[in-house]
């Protein structure tokens, strides 16, 4: 019985991440979860755009001018 004990307490992350996918992908849920991430990156990127302006120019130009 501590063996078990000792296996949940170390685990239970694990294995509670793995119920919860699994309720996902059954259900069909995941295509929310994939729109629900996409939102996210792309909020990411916009914000990440709007404060590195200059950067994001730069690093373009140079990729531009390699081709």
């Amino acid at each position: 019985m501590d063996d078990f004990k000792n296996f949940m307490t170390k685990y239970w992350g694990a294995l509670f991440g793995g119920i919860i996918a699994l309720i996902i992908a059954c259900t069909d849920m995941y295509r929310l979860v994939i729109g629900i991430v996409l939102v996210v990156i792309g909020i990411w990127a916009g914000n990440y755009f709007q404060h590195n302006k200059d950067k994001v120019k730069a690093k373009l130009r140079n990729i531009i001018d390699k081709m």
